[in-house]
């Protein structure tokens, strides 16, 4: 499983020119399986995106046709879930 971190590197501005591209991204992304959790960080200077059952060369590859990449870098955690509580124990092993 991957932690996607993205960080704004431009202005909100022009951020959100490029908003409606990136939720279509997102959109076949999920629809794929890949994305299994998507959301804004809180201030608002970035996002977060939870993404599995790709190699990292794959995920690299769907990163670069985002449309935030003009906008935003990208930092990738690769994280093996061992422990969970119930209610996403649906993780473990991704």
């Amino acid at each position: 499983m991957y932690i996607v971190s993205l960080t704004y590197t431009q202005p909100l501005d022009a951020v959100d020119a490029h908003l409606e591209g990136h939720l279509a991204w997102l959109d076949r992304y999920f629809q794929d399986g890949t994305f299994m959790a998507a959301g804004r960080k809180n201030p608002r200077n970035g996002g977060v995106v939870l993404a599995q059952g790709v190699s990292r060369e794959e995920l690299d590859r769907i990163l670069s046709e985002d449309p935030f990449q003009a906008v935003a870098r990208y930092e990738v955690t690769t994280l093996e879930v061992t422990l969970t509580n119930a209610q996403l124990a649906c993780l473990k092993g991704l």
